[in-house]
């Protein structure tokens, strides 16, 4: 049996939780969805809103405050939030890629190896009394005779390193909704493991749960490995291949048939995963309309999904929500628009509307 492109969709929001199934806790929903982009965290809450059941936005942050949800350099070097058990192998399987990554921007940022090494070791005793801002950490650095540039990208990237060497991690927000950081070891237990192959199996495994049906290419466009590196991470997993209308993929055993198509009507907040899942995203978004969604320079717009298929876009105004639609929106697709709406300020604690005179 060759799976169709809408049998693909199915099965990719279904894994993605955008279909009937919605997680009920935070870290629930992080267990199946590997991580969600953190960079910034306002989106971060909007991929947790789309995806989970009765959740609203405190509960986010109170997942990050109790260290029960972690925000750190992972994928692709990007910000992401995962749950406390999967710091580890992550880093693991990316904290040297990232930090090599950005060696030479550190350079240019006179981030020499010399000031960098200092720095890192500095570290455990200026985060020793708990969660500080990037600011007041760089002052600290400077009482102990470690003297960063605090005016540019220096301090971003330092800490950026000293991430990916596993010393710190994001903490708690502040009440003005600035990040804090602090010692991994005071929020992640260490592990003794340290088995490359069983964490690409596990990354692999991972992956194809949350965005199967998939390829090789997809997993290496989400993580920002090597292809070959994802393809000894799917040789790896207990994987089965199916065909389907873009060529072969891969699913977990027993999920080989096509599921049933439920309908489904979602927005997606800024950089969602769902969009940043693959390496073609043509099956998702027209190509007519790829530059409306991607303008440029990584930036992903909040979108509108119908049944896995992105048909618009849309952002917040004052006290509102505007569409800029593809086409005319079907009556099924408005009456999801408007579901969607409610439940977003539900989730934020407020009242919006949904200004159908301007999209």
């Amino acid at each position: 049996m060759t799976w169709t492109v809408a049998a693909i969709r199915a099965a990719r929001t279904q894994a993605q939780l955008l279909g009937d199934d919605r997680s009920e806790r935070v870290t629930d929903l992080l267990d199946t969805v590997i991580a969600v982009q953190a960079q910034d965290f306002r989106p971060a809450r909007l991929a947790v809103r789309v995806r989970s059941g009765g959740l609203v936005a405190s509960d986010v942050d109170t997942a990050c405050r109790d260290g029960a949800a972690v925000r750190t350099w992972l994928m692709r070097g990007t910000l992401h939030m995962v749950r406390r058990a999967d710091i580890r192998w992550l880093l693991r399987l990316f904290g040297t890629r990232n930090a090599d990554r950005y060696a030479g921007r550190r350079a240019q940022l006179g981030l020499d190896d010399d000031l960098c090494q200092r720095a890192l070791a500095a570290l455990p005793a200026v985060l020793r009394d708990g969660p500080l801002e990037r600011a007041a950490i760089i002052e600290a650095l400077a009482e102990e005779g470690v003297a960063i540039d605090p005016s540019g990208q220096a301090p971003a990237h330092l800490l950026m390193l000293a991430a990916s060497r596993g010393i710190l991690c994001r903490g708690p927000k502040t009440h003005r909704d600035e990040p804090t950081y602090v010692l991994l070891d005071d929020w992640v237990p260490r592990t003794d493991d340290d088995d490359e192959q069983a964490d690409l199996r596990r990354l692999a495994t991972r992956y194809v749960a949350a965005h199967g049906p998939t390829a090789p290419a997809d997993l290496a466009t989400w993580s920002g490995l090597p292809v070959g590196t994802a393809k000894r991470a799917f040789a790896a997993a207990d994987l089965v291949e199916i065909d389907s209308a873009i060529g072969p993929l891969a699913v977990l055993p027993g999920h080989d048939q096509p599921p049933p198509n439920r309908p489904s009507v979602r927005l997606l907040g800024h950089f969602d995963g769902y969009l940043l899942g693959y390496r073609d995203r043509s099956l998702t978004v027209d190509p007519a309309h790829q530059k409306q969604v991607q303008a440029g320079g990584g930036f992903i717009m909040p979108t509108v999904l119908v049944d896995g298929h992105v048909v618009a876009t849309w952002r917040t105004t004052r006290g509102g929500v505007e569409l800029e639609p593809f086409d005319r929106l079907t009556d099924r697709a408005a009456r999801g628009v408007r579901g969607e709406i409610a439940d977003l300020g539900r989730f934020l604690g407020k009242q919006i509307e949904w200004d159908a005179s301007r999209g």
